[in-house]
């Protein structure tokens, strides 16, 4: 009896500090800043492949930018992205210095440190594989590649190296 009081009292602490360290969080999103290259072409990536909507826009002034440790003095304009356009979905938010990488695109997401991909569940993959072939985006490995009878999975990288995982039927 005294093993299984300890257990339930564990079990209530570890279930009261993950509720006590989920409660700091005003939202369930996580927001991502990606510094790209051709802010055109990425667009046109996300946009019109991918299938992105675009939610907004704002500037970083140079001013700010300084100030908060973010550019170091440079003027930044950002273009926010979203799987749809609604509060709930989280933000793909695009920047461009006008400058390429200063590191080589790698080929596989092991080939460098920090974030290397995204994973986008889709209702139907046939559309964006279309958009992205228009597009002339090379499919890495051998996808769509069979995940169970229901979903697929594609591979791909945007123009500056992310890779992006797309997830779901083919049709």
């Amino acid at each position: 009896m005294n093993v299984f009081k300890n257990l339930m009292i564990g079990f209530g602490l570890l279930v009261s500090s993950v509720a006590f360290s989920q409660s700091n969080f005003r939202s369930q999103q996580i927001g991502m800043g990606v510094v790209v290259s051709d802010m055109e072409r990425s667009l046109d990536f996300y946009v019109n492949g991918i299938g992105m909507v675009q939610a907004g826009k704002f500037t970083i002034g140079a001013e700010f930018g300084k100030r908060g440790g973010l550019t170091g003095g440079d003027s930044v304009q950002v273009h926010i992205l979203k799987l749809e356009n609604s509060p709930q979905a989280s933000d793909w938010k695009l920047m461009s210095f006008g400058r390429k990488a200063a590191h080589p695109k790698p080929k596989f997401i092991q080939d460098d440190t920090g974030v290397q991909y995204i994973t986008i569940q889709v209702k139907s993959l046939k559309g964006i594989i279309e958009r992205l072939k228009q597009r002339n985006v090379t499919f890495l490995g051998s996808t769509p590649t069979p995940l169970n009878k229901d979903a697929h999975f594609v591979l791909v990288q945007d123009p500056d190296g992310t890779f992006v995982e797309l997830i779901g039927p083919l049709e």
